[in-house]
């Protein structure tokens, strides 16, 4: 594996680390939006074949969704 990979592969580890650590003081309906955010996003480009407007269109209603199942 050469020095750029290897690079390439801790900077990405690194923010994996990060972004889990900004989830903690999360509060249950916040992390249900981010999680409906994120499925949404990979469903819309699934469907729209990777287009920029499928996968924002789908993270928008999939946050939403996740908003509001999220409430108790």
């Amino acid at each position: 594996m050469n020095t750029i990979q290897r690079f390439a592969l801790s900077a990405v580890a690194a923010a994996m680390l990060l972004g889990l650590g900004a989830c903690a003081g999360m509060s249950h309906q916040d992390k249900s939006t981010a999680i409906g955010a994120g499925a949404g996003a990979v469903g819309g480009a699934i469907l729209t074949g990777g287009s920029t407007a499928g996968t924002v269109g789908g993270a928008v209603v999939g946050g939403v969704i996740g908003h509001e199942v999220g409430k108790r």
